[in-house]
């Protein structure tokens, strides 16, 4: 692959694309590239004031929807007013937030980065036309699906390691929809990325020490967020990605760089971590998949 850029991306005029936190961070950077492609991009973000100041800058082609992903009912009533689209792209996320719940109970990362997306994706699947695409993590590695205290309500509650649970759990939902999507014989792809070590605010909301360790690392180690969106991009807009791939950065460590296929650890491969994770994600968010 060579350095694929955001001057790479095809012409997206007639298309459109759903973007979960695209207020900030990597997703506005991917919506304001969408945006400037040609496409209808739909901003679906908590904070809509964040987001319309976003859209009027991306111009008509773009608007603003509120979704909650930390709130089943938000989601729901998002997903009623989705006439179809072409691209879903699962963006929002937390990182090592204190422990909390959501509005359904559910420990805040897992509810956020799976389970509101795991919803989301099953209320629109049969409106999508191409692909859904969902943000992982190199800190995937850190994590371990407990199917039996998936919310963290008897284990102690470790921030990262419930944070790596959470990226883990994108990647074993993104294997598993492909799997499913071409038993049903459907053309929609499932594809996953992550960013790398990329500059965004979502490093400062650990609120603690941490905070100001990472904004130091933000500063002198990571890339920016125009080049930690590119995975995503790539993943969203190329006519040659495969259903089931990963995409990141091609730099040392995929830290940093240009888009390339990358590889995932053995737990995201493993098909009855996966089923299981699956069900369970249907049982808590009372969402079936067709």
């Amino acid at each position: 692959m060579t350095k694929w850029t955001v001057g790479d991306i095809p012409d997206q005029q007639g298309r459109t694309f759903i973007v979960t936190g695209a207020n900030s961070g990597l997703g506005e950077v991917a919506a304001r590239a969408l945006g400037a492609a040609g496409a209808t991009v739909v901003l679906a973000c908590r904070d809509t004031a964040k987001g319309e100041a976003v859209a009027r800058e991306i111009g008509a082609n773009a608007q603003v929807r509120e979704l909650d992903l930390a709130d089943l009912s938000s989601v729901r009533e998002f997903a009623a007013g989705v006439d179809g689209a072409d691209v879903l792209v699962n963006n929002a996320g937390v990182m090592a937030v204190p422990l909390r719940r959501t509005a359904d109970g559910f420990e805040m990362q897992i509810g956020t980065n799976h389970l509101g997306h795991f919803a989301l994706t099953g209320l629109v699947l049969d409106r999508i036309r191409d692909r859904v695409v969902t943000m992982s993590s190199g800190f995937h590695v850190l994590g371990s699906i407990d199917l039996d205290d998936l919310n963290w309500q008897q284990r102690r509650y470790r921030r990262w390691a419930a944070y790596g649970q959470s990226k883990l759990a994108n990647l074993l939902f993104t294997y598993e929809l492909q799997r499913r999507l071409s038993r049903a014989g459907s053309t929609v792809r499932a594809v996953a990325s992550h960013p790398g070590y990329a500059s965004t605010n979502l490093q400062a909301h650990t609120e603690s020490v941490q905070d100001k360790m990472m904004a130091v690392g933000n500063r002198v180690f990571a890339q920016s967020a125009q080049m930690g969106a590119l995975p995503m991009l790539y993943a969203a807009t190329s006519a040659d990605v495969d259903g089931g791939s990963y995409y990141g950065p091609d730099g040392p460590f995929e830290q940093r760089g240009y888009p390339k296929v990358v590889h995932s650890n053995k737990k995201s491969m493993d098909h009855a971590v996966a089923q299981g994770l699956w069900d369970l994600s249907e049982e808590l968010t009372g969402v079936r998949y067709a």
